[in-house]
């Protein structure tokens, strides 16, 4: 997983405990459920797009023989 990944999957469980939070506090919000799930939605989206970066995008050292 690359920096911006990680960062955003720390992000989207930080949201699920607040969101989790406030409904135990004050009640379930429909729009705070739904937010957090837009969130987690284009968290796996950009796990797979990390996954499915072809070989030719990462740094590869020199080819054999130069």
């Amino acid at each position: 997983m690359s920096g911006p990944t990680k960062t955003m999957s720390v992000i989207t469980v930080s949201a699920l405990v607040l969101t989790t939070a406030y409904t135990v506090a004050l009640g379930s919000s429909g729009w705070l459920w739904f937010g957090w799930v837009v969130l987690g939605v284009v968290t796996i989206g950009m796990a797979a797009a990390d996954s499915a970066a072809p070989g030719g995008a990462r740094r590869r050292g020199r080819p054999a023989g130069h």
